[in-house]
């Protein structure tokens, strides 16, 4: 119940963000599903965040709160986030008020603890969504005073007893959903296109082992190779040396801004296992190699990719098992087996939402926006 505004006709939704694209993604996905059915909108996230999107969410008001992060920092680091958390809570607590929306939806990261929690505080409906398999200990928290839980995956470790939970899947961006009619492209004329993600921060062990892998595939194989590779920003210069040793095509970036063509014509995608990576690779159907991150917290990144794996639509291998030698032996595998490529594309399709955008704005008009509020 929302005691700021029993208003049914408000229009007004805030959502509240970190940084990362697992959690801009899915909140930039909400936004223009929203925006498209006459919802006003608003976007509270810390400093780092503000007036930085693109999109839906940078053509919609942003209002910066403090907030710190605690996981993993020493103990005066932590009181100095407590201070700001703090700060944050009343910098929202003076938003929620002014402006009065009809709910506050929440999508992860420290930056939006501030402001999910004054909901709470002031009894604003509040929608947790949570992208992972297994649920973050924030989320443990919040979701046991929200309104509703979305979640991603169709199982959820950690989620708290009796609390209200729906199936919504991760929101993607439309451009990337829509490639799930489309055939898997198989290798012609022997061409093989490999997509590497590192995930938002990149990924130093992909810049590691991964050229070494394909060199030692030999010239017949790597001739026919397109390597496209995401990598930190420091390490673009060291891999675009690395790779004019390696007889094949590369391409080598810190960002991409065109991931549904690249999706579109690769064969094969080595990636990390974030609930973005997993859940656009589902829908895409692109044959994938996941190596999740062993310092996730709770490990979720290799809960997120057994969701593919276990269905034989997704090839996991832990970092400690990821090696040149081991990743050479299993690409040439792939790439002499189009047989197996197929089925690997076919099988990730079975578990994809690619509607999830909808389903999350669908479930928070039947529980909320279209519900009269108690006076």
């Amino acid at each position: 119940m929302n005691i700021l505004n029993s208003n049914p006709d408000n229009k007004l939704i805030f959502l509240t963000a970190g940084g990362t694209g697992g959690h801009v993604y899915p909140a930039e996905a909400l936004a223009e599903e929203l925006k498209r059915r006459g919802y006003e909108l608003a976007l509270v996230t810390d400093k780092r965040g503000q007036n930085n999107y693109k999109g839906t969410l940078g053509s919609i008001p942003n209002y910066a709160v403090m907030a710190g992060a605690l996981v993993g920092k020493d103990i005066l680091f932590k009181l100095q986030s407590l201070c700001k958390i703090g700060i944050g809570v009343l910098q929202s607590l003076y938003l929620l008020i002014k402006h009065k929306p009809r709910c506050v939806v929440g999508f992860g990261g420290y930056a939006s603890f501030p402001c999910c929690l004054a909901a709470i505080l002031l009894g604003v409906d509040l929608i947790i969504h949570e992208q992972n398999s297994v649920m973050s200990r924030t989320n443990r928290f919040l979701s046991k005073y929200a309104t509703l839980v979305a979640q991603s995956f169709r199982k959820v470790k950690y989620t708290p007893q009796n609390i209200k939970t729906v199936l919504t899947g991760m929101p993607i961006r439309a451009s990337i959903a829509d490639l799930h009619s489309k055939t898997y492209p198989l290798p012609q004329d022997g061409k093989f296109q490999i997509l590497i993600m590192g995930g938002s921060q990149g990924c130093r062990i992909f810049s590691d082992i991964i050229p070494s892998a394909i060199a030692n595939l030999g010239n017949d194989i790597c001739s026919r190779l397109s390597v496209i590779q995401q990598c930190r920003q420091d390490d673009v210069d060291f891999l675009k040396d690395v790779y004019k040793d390696i007889p094949c095509q590369s391409t080598i970036s810190h960002f991409f801004d065109n991931m549904p063509e690249l999706y579109a014509n690769s064969q094969l995608i080595i990636s990390r296992a974030g609930a973005s990576s997993v859940s656009e690779i589902a829908a895409v159907g692109i044959p994938s190699i996941l190596v999740p991150l062993p310092t996730a917290a709770d490990n979720h990144q290799k809960t997120n990719a057994q969701e593919l794996s276990d269905i034989k639509g997704a090839i996991l291998v832990e970092q400690k098992d990821f090696t040149a030698q081991g990743l050479t032996e299993l690409l040439r595998e792939l790439i002499n087996s189009p047989q197996k490529l197929q089925a690997l594309s076919t099988n990730s399709k079975k578990v994809a939402i690619t509607d999830a955008a909808s389903r999350l704005a669908d479930a928070l008009e039947q529980n909320i926006l279209n519900h009269p509020q108690e006076q």
